[in-house]
């Protein structure tokens, strides 16, 4: 049995769950149709739970297999990775509390897209806007690459993303990395409005996964990538879920989307996407 962090438990009950629709029966229909539908309706929301069950149980592997590698800490339970990019060691200090205190790959195939492709994707006096940055090693590179970085992610995240971008930044870019709160899909036109805010690319990895807020996702991408604004959003993720399958597909929809580059082995896309 897998031990997963107490805040994502919550997520988990909650996401487990099953709202059972009321059914309106027909006057004159008989009841085993009745009967027959139920059945498929059961059935399809069972298949649904299942999914949703064994979706949550790879996000949980992939968590210990981050846990198995780290060190304790005598006063915290962190962990700490470090990384080279950019000309500089960077030391990542990762945390138990939450999925979103953990590197996961799509960060680290962006970081190393953003470096090697600088003259596909030059950062220098960009403004970026990261969103879900969580340990903060992608806006950390893109910080080291010359770019004015906007880091965002939930309230309970932005300690350790502020520790991690000053430490690993400090004394090293031409510009301060920013840090601020951002809940997707809220209050988007009060904090962020939009002849306010413009951000020449707008950073995601790992962002999607089996989680409640695809759709709140989808529209904070397009709030900030709006037609006319000539802003470029490059996501990167590892493609786990049935869900993020259809997130992909809902999400060529909404932009003039160009896959930059897959990697098989560990199962991860990036995107460089634009509004309609």
């Amino acid at each position: 049995m897998v031990l997963v962090p107490q805040q994502y438990l919550g997520f988990m009950e909650r996401s487990s769950s099953v709202i059972q629709p009321v059914q309106q029966k027909h006057p004159g229909k008989p009841k085993e149709v009745d009967e027959k539908k139920e059945d498929g309706k059961l059935q399809v929301e069972q298949e649904t739970t299942d999914e949703v069950l064994a979706d949550q149980k790879v996000m949980a592997g992939e968590a210990q297999d981050r846990r198995n590698i780290w060190e304790p800490s005598v006063y915290y339970a962190l962990g700490k990775e470090s990384f080279y990019f950019a000309g500089h060691g960077i030391s990542i200090r990762e945390s138990l509390d939450t999925y979103g205190a953990l590197i996961w790959p799509g960060a680290i195939a962006l970081c190393q897209f953003l470096e090697n492709n600088q003259q596909q994707v030059s950062l220098m006096d960009k403004a970026v806007l990261e969103i879900g940055a969580g340990t903060g090693l992608l806006s950390i590179v893109a910080s080291l690459l010359g770019a004015w970085v906007t880091a965002t992610d939930l309230p309970d995240i932005l300690s350790n993303l502020t520790f991690n971008l000053l430490r690993n930044t400090k004394g090293r870019c031409r510009y301060t990395p920013q840090v601020t709160s951002l809940c997707w899909g809220q209050d988007l036109e009060r904090d962020f409005p939009y002849l306010s805010f413009h951000y020449d690319y707008v950073l995601a990895a790992d962002v999607v996964y089996h989680h409640d807020c695809l759709e709140e996702l989808l529209k904070t991408m397009r709030h900030f990538c709006r037609p006319g604004s000539r802003t470029t959003l490059l996501w990167a993720n590892k493609i786990r879920f049935q869900s993020d399958l259809r997130f992909t597909e809902s999400f060529k929809s909404s932009f003039n989307a160009t896959l930059l580059t897959e990697l098989p082995q560990h199962e991860v896309r990036i995107y460089k996407a634009t509004a309609k």
